[in-house]
C-alpha cells in the first residue's frame, strides 16, 4: 500500500490507504493509460507523484464504469482524452453533479471539477491496449480490461476479496446480469496469473477461482431466495462506508 507496484509487464498499481482502492497504470503504445485513478486529493496527488517517477508520459485515461471513485483525474495527469464504455459516458454525463456531490461529501481535496468528463470509447479500444470484456453487473456499462498477453485482468468492481455483489438500481435482473458476468470473467480468467479488482488485495494463482466461487455462491443463494453467508458482510465491511455504502445497506438489508 502507498506506492506504485509492478505487478506485470508494463502494468502497475497503487493502493489507497482509504478503501482500498487500485489505481492502475498501463503502458500502450504512445504512453499510459490511468484506469481508475483514485480517490482523494492527497492518493492522486501521490499516484502523480509515482508516475513521474516513471518517466512515461500518460496519454489518456479509463473508468471501468460511471460510480463517482471511478471518475476521478487530477491535473498533474495532463489534460489527456479521459474514456469509458458509450453506456457508461452517458450515465456518468447525466449524473456528473451527483457525482460531485458525492466526492465532496466522502472524500478530501477531490479536484470536482476534473469528475467525469469522460467521452466514450472507441469500437477499437483506442488507447487502452487489450480486451474490453463489457456487461451489466455492478453498474451500466461496466467494463473490465483482459491484459492476455501480460497475463492480467483488470476487474473493475468485481472479483474482490473485500467487496460483494452488489447490485445497480437502475437494471433489471440484475441477479442473471451477475451470474453473466462472472461467467465471462471467470473465461478471461482462465488467461491471466494476475486479476486486479476496483477494491482489495490482487488476486493471484488460486485465489482467483476462490473470488469467482464466492460470488457465485453469494448469488446463487440470492436465486434460491436464501440469505448469504459471506465473510465480505460482516462487520470489518464498514470500509465500504465511503464510495458503496448505500449499496452494502441495501446488501445487509436484503
Amino acid at each position: 500500500m502507498g506506492k506504485l507496484n509492478q505487478v506485470a509487464d508494463g502494468v502497475w498499481v497503487r493502493q489507497s490507504a482509504w478503501v482500498w482502492t487500485n489505481s492502475i497504470a498501463v503502458c500502450g503504445e504512445d504512453g499510459l493509460i490511468l484506469i481508475d485513478p483514485g480517490i482523494d486529493g492527497s492518493e492522486l496527488s501521490r499516484l502523480a507523484d509515482d508516475v513521474d517517477r516513471l518517466g512515461i508520459p500518460v496519454v489518456a485515461g479509463f473508468s471501468t464504469h460511471p460510480h463517482w471513485d471511478h471518475l476521478l483525474w487530477h491535473s498533474r495527469f495532463g489534460d489527456v482524452p479521459r474514456y469509458a464504455t458509450p453506456a457508461a459516458t452517458h450515465v456518468a454525463s447525466r449524473a456528473r453533479e451527483r457525482a460531485q456531490a458525492m466526492a465532496a461529501e466522502s472524500a478530501s481535496g477531490i479536484p470536482l471539477d476534473l469528475i467525469a468528463l469522460i467521452t466514450p470509447l472507441p469500437g477499437d479500444g483506442g488507447p487502452v491496449p487489450g480486451e474490453i470484456i463489457g456487461h451489466q453487473a455492478h453498474a451500466v456499462g461496466h467494463a473490465a480490461v483482459l491484459l492476455a498477453d501480460r497475463g492480467v485482468l483488470l476487474a473493475g468492481d468485481m472479483l474482490s476479496d473485500v467487496l460483494i455483489p452488489l447490485f445497480d438500481s437502475r437494471q433489471d435482473d440484475q441477479v442473471g446480469a451477475y451470474e453473466a458476468a462472472l461467467d465471462r470473467l471467470g473465461e478471461a480468467a482462465g488467461h491471466v496469473d494476475v486479476v486486479v479488482p476496483g477494491h482489495g488485495a490482487i488476486a493471484e494463482g488460486p485465489e482467483t477461482a476462490a473470488r469467482l466461487a464466492a460470488d457465485r455462491a453469494y448469488i446463487d443463494a440470492l436465486r434460491r431466495g436464501e440469505e448469504p453467508v459471506d465473510a465480505r458482510l460482516g462487520p470489518h465491511a464498514d470500509w465500504l462506508s465511503g464510495p458503496h455504502r448505500s449499496n452494502l445497506e441495501q446488501a445487509r438489508g436484503r
